[in-house]
């Protein structure tokens, strides 16, 4: 029997929670690729950010340095190396767009929550190319959507917004669960005792959807109103962009209570997450809050803001409040209280069940892309 080829393509993964996906899609399929089943083939920005044995690499940067780059990439030139690389048996589509391609089965992981994101003028004047994109993700997520086999997503929510968006089958939608994060190498690690000055902490990369400006606004009421004895960190240094330019010159030296500590590594993330008493997510648009699910494993009040998303990942918890992520206000007094041991208004958010087809793991969802 011949060996199968499967071609992940990748182009626009190279940093954050996307380029977690992509590393461990390859980890995966390079034990698979060991067993002489399967060919694997890459096609990524660049190998070295997602190294693994048994995988075959196609690098290219090209379609990275603009949308038109891209486009063209994706519905012209992948063509080709489909037609070069020959026989393709699944062709994995780890980035939203649907290229044009030729092979036997066909998948795209949709991980953009940006065509259900209401943005605001704001994101027009900080980031005007990011409402663009939230403008036509629809459009893009669209265009060949449904050649696939199955269209893969990471939330129930999703789900249901792509069937009734797409008008895709729900039997062709799967739910691939992220890998729960796993800390062994902390395990000795003990969080912080509940005393002293009390530390809220929000990890995300500076981009306007995060509203960072939520947790900076809610803030700043306390300190107005003589709220002492907590700190803020958030993962900002002021300096990234426009949108963490801005957030700095409003807030940077007017609200003392904040902390600019700047991109973290996993590792001490992780240690800022110990020397935390709760964790505030108040972004506007997700597909999973991965950082919510880093911090429950601690067992700590989490705020969180009232989306889909955030009800989705928070399942299971015990110690979670919910806020608009548009009214500061509300925050304020949340974060008041647990600044005074309050924790009465904290509830348990039921576990979560998922609609089949649903996968826990890579090697679940591989089971499903090549059957």
């Amino acid at each position: 029997m011949s060996t199968k080829i499967i071609v992940v393509s990748a182009v626009n993964l190279n940093v954050g929670g996307t380029l977690t996906i992509l590393r461990d899609c390859l980890r995966y399929l390079s034990t698979l690729a060991a067993k002489n089943e399967y060919r694997v083939v890459a096609v990524v920005y660049k190998k070295e950010l997602a190294y693994y044995p048994n995988i075959e690499y196609i690098e290219t940067k090209w379609p990275k340095k603009r949308w038109l780059n891209r486009l063209w990439y994706e519905y012209v030139s992948m063509k080709k190396i489909s037609k070069d690389i020959g026989a393709v048996y699944l062709w994995f589509s780890l980035h939203d767009t649907t290229p044009n391609v030729i092979a036997e089965r066909r998948a795209v992981y949709c991980h953009n929550p940006f065509p259900f994101y209401k943005w605001k003028w704001r994101d027009v004047l900080l980031a005007p190319q990011f409402v663009l994109f939230a403008l036509f993700s629809k459009f893009y997520y669209q265009k060949n959507i449904h050649l696939n086999n199955q269209v893969v997503i990471q939330q129930q929510w999703m789900k249901e917004a792509f069937h009734r968006l797409f008008h895709l089958s729900k039997d062709k939608l799967i739910v691939a669960l992220p890998d729960l994060p796993k800390w062994d190498e902390f395990a000795n690690e003990e969080s912080i005792v509940i005393d002293g000055e009390y530390r809220f902490v929000y990890a995300a990369s500076p981009n306007s959807h995060k509203n960072f400006e939520c947790l900076c606004q809610a803030a700043a009421l306390l300190e107005k109103e003589g709220v002492t004895g907590f700190k803020v960190l958030i993962t900002v240094a002021g300096t990234e962009n426009k949108y963490a330019r801005w957030l700095y010159k409003k807030w940077g030296k007017s609200t003392s209570s904040i902390r600019w500590i700047g991109f973290q590594s996993r590792e001490s993330l992780f240690s800022y997450y110990t020397q935390s008493h709760c964790l505030v997510f108040p972004s506007k648009a997700e597909t999973w809050g991965l950082p919510i699910s880093e911090f429950s494993t601690l067992k700590k009040p989490m705020l969180l803001a009232d989306m889909p998303y955030a009800h989705e990942t928070a399942a299971g918890n015990e110690q979670v409040a919910f806020f608009k992520p548009e009214d500061p206000t509300v925050l304020a007094d949340q974060m008041r209280k647990l600044i005074q041991r309050d924790r009465s208004f904290l509830r348990a958010i039921p576990a979560k069940e998922y609609e089949n087809p649903v996968t826990h793991s890579w090697e679940d969802l591989f089971s499903i892309l090549t059957q």
